[in-house]
């Protein structure tokens, strides 16, 4: 086994992407075999397109072909570092992806060890040795290896460029000196190297205290993100706290007034009890009155009926009773309805003020919106649409810029992301901090929505629809009409018509502007709020035909 391994070709061991024998050989549906992690960066180049290839054949495949090790030929290729001659072990030797490859060397090729300014050919040991042994070939002049060789040979005249033209601004051959840089200002490519490399240093300098700076801007950011996190949690425990007391005050406070009222119910009920006795006693006194005069008035005798009398008609005059109006205790009732109006004022006031000076905090770290279109365009943002999550029936173009609804299905491959019920699609980058873009649409009507990655994407709900969850915020434009939706609440707004809308979001601020673009910006709807995540751009085609482009804004 092993003399027939030393008798093979290396080469159809070797992987077609890196030059090396085959680490982790796979072998893909077209019988062409790679280095698992070769071919893996090769298809993840490719993924953006969706469509991938062979390297060697250019077969294509869709979806992406799945990658197993081929065990046999694993096995063949350890075998052969095991057995193999000297030329396979030694395979430091082979050029790879970063080295200057010899030029006469054929399958495998070597590391070049010099480059010759004569032969304008790169050379390994072994074909170099010619120009130690042949007379002729020992004057050539020999250099380090070149890389990109044909770069750096005049193609005109076929001659190295080590010359440095400061009126062109390129490097030239010696030859061309003698043609049409004649009259330039030139100098030895190696003399303008040596002073650009100085303005390098100087450059990186700067870049370097740049660097610093913006650390030391993002320290301090991180400290404020601390400080702010340490400042709300002291405020919710103390806050807690203070509502606790306040709790348990007015429980101790109504217990204390649910006493009092007790206590005067039993004042009240006694007093009145009191004179309940009374009137009892008195009652019965001129019931026995009443009785004896009856008796009084049947008596035959006149003597002892005058006798009598005097002694009977004297009445004894009860004093009056003067009955209050049944309200023992709405006064109570009605003081603490007022306590509790003036306590709900109180905190609600409260709150809004404090509310209002965190607003007007956050204002100061965040500069005003611009006025016009050329201070929202310092903010312009290069936002690209994300094709797995496009509808099936949105077809993606112009660098995945546009956005066309189209009556054919198109062939993307399943993926979670991708919105399966409504014809809509997000951007690939997620926005923070102040950002501007513009989407010019045209065909029967879009939305221009900003959502929230977390959106839901599957099914036919409202749960995924732009504008009718509380996860985006839609403008939707046509022909005749603007009209906001958020969480599922409509707003009609009016504004000229135009086919080009522009966006604003400042995140930190919870700001988002809506502007109808033409000769001028006219605002058509501003929201303030406050965002809990980042956002992405999303695109709602309404109907077959229509067309949303996210403008590259100059």
């Amino acid at each position: 086994m092993a003399q027939r391994l030393n008798q093979l070709d290396s080469e159809k061991f070797s992987c077609s992407i890196c030059l090396e024998l085959l680490q982790i050989p796979v072998t893909i549906p077209c019988g062409h075999s790679y280095c698992l992690n070769c071919i893996k960066i090769h298809f993840d180049d490719e993924d953006r397109k969706q469509i991938h290839t062979c390297p060697q054949c250019r077969k294509t495949f869709t979806p992406r072909p799945i990658l197993e090790k081929n065990i046999l030929l694993a096995e063949l290729v350890e075998d052969m570092k095991k057995t193999g001659p000297q030329a396979i072990l030694a395979d430091h030797c082979y050029a790879g992806p970063e080295d200057v490859s010899c030029d006469v060397c054929t399958g495998m090729k070597l590391k070049a060890s010099k480059t010759c300014l004569v032969c304008l050919v790169s050379y390994c040991r072994k074909h170099l040795q010619p120009h130690h042994d042949v007379a002729q070939l020992s004057k050539h002049t020999l250099v380090g290896p070149f890389k990109k060789l044909q770069e750096n040979i005049c193609f005109r005249h076929n001659e190295v460029m080590k010359i440095f033209c400061r009126t062109d601004q390129q490097t030239v051959c010696y030859l061309c000196l003698l043609d049409e840089h004649k009259s330039h200002e030139t100098v030895p490519a190696e003399t303008e190297r040596t002073e650009k490399q100085k303005e390098l240093e100087v450059r990186r300098l700067k870049i370097q205290q740049s660097i610093q700076n913006r650390e030391k801007d993002v320290k301090l950011l991180q400290q404020q993100v601390e400080a702010i996190i340490s400042s709300a949690d002291k405020t919710v425990v103390d806050s807690e706290k203070m509502f606790t007391e306040l709790i348990s005050l007015i429980q101790n406070r109504s217990s204390d007034v649910k006493q009092q009222i007790r206590s005067k119910q039993e004042t009240e009920v006694n007093r009145v009890k009191e004179v309940l006795e009374k009137l009892e006693k008195e009652i019965a006194e001129l019931k026995r009155k009443d009785a004896e005069l009856e008796q009084l008035s049947h008596t035959e005798d006149h003597n002892q009926f005058l006798h009598t009398y005097p002694s009977l008609s004297t009445l004894t005059d009860s004093s009056s009773i003067s009955i209050c109006p049944q309200r023992y205790f709405e006064d109570v009732t009605a003081a603490l309805s007022e306590a509790r109006d003036k306590l709900q004022e109180f905190l609600r006031e409260k709150w809004t003020n404090s509310s209002l000076k965190v607003t007007e905090k956050d204002a100061l770290l965040s500069p005003p919106e611009p006025k016009t279109r050329a201070g929202f365009l310092k903010y312009s943002s290069e936002i690209t649409l994300d094709p797995n999550t496009a509808f099936p029936h949105v077809l993606l173009s112009e660098g995945n810029r546009k956005a066309t609804r189209v009556k054919q299905k198109q062939a993307y491959f399943h993926h979670p992301d991708r919105f399966s019920g409504w014809e809509q699609v997000l951007s690939r980058e997620s926005l923070t901090g102040r950002c501007y873009w513009e989407v010019e649409w045209r065909g029967g009507g879009v939305g221009v929505a900003v959502a929230y990655k977390n959106i839901r994407r599957i099914g036919k709900s409202y749960e995924c629809l732009f504008g009718f969850n509380d996860k985006s915020w839609a403008l939707c434009c046509d022909t005749n009409s603007y009209v906001f939706w958020h969480n599922n609440v409509q707003t009609k707004l009016s504004g000229p018509r135009s086919f080009r809308v522009g966006v604003y979001l400042d995140h930190s601020a919870g700001i988002m502007s809506f502007y109808s673009i033409s000769e001028t910006m006219t605002l058509l709807h501003r929201v303030q709020t406050t965002f809990t995540q980042p956002l992405s751009v999303g695109l709602w085609l309404w109907v077959d035909g229509v067309t949303a482009e996210l403008i590259q804004i100059k």
